[in-house]
């Protein structure tokens, strides 16, 4: 989604740190690989507006912490440095 959606879509209704941080736990420490937005919403400790969890989606899309695709979502963000420095070094195929 571009950036002018993204910005319009703020001024209707910015999520709080608070529920980012919720969002952003639940997904760091699923124990499925890939999750559904209807089984995210069931696992949240709190209840979230779709279109508030829809903004923090791509927000965590956006800065490489979630991928999204056709069978959901899943956790890819790693602050490992030792994975950081193999992954500069590494070839590229």
């Amino acid at each position: 989604m571009s950036q002018l959606v993204l910005q319009e879509q703020r001024l209707e209704h910015s999520p709080t740190l608070n529920t980012v941080i919720m969002v952003e736990n639940t997904l760091r420490n699923m124990e499925e690989s890939v999750i559904s937005i209807a089984e995210l919403k069931r696992k949240l400790p709190k209840q979230i507006n779709h279109n508030t969890l829809k903004i923090i989606l791509m927000y965590l899309e956006e800065s490489n912490k979630i991928a999204v695709t056709i069978k959901g979502i899943t956790w890819i963000h790693n602050p490992n440095p030792s994975l950081r420095k193999a992954i500069s070094r590494g070839l590229e195929l």
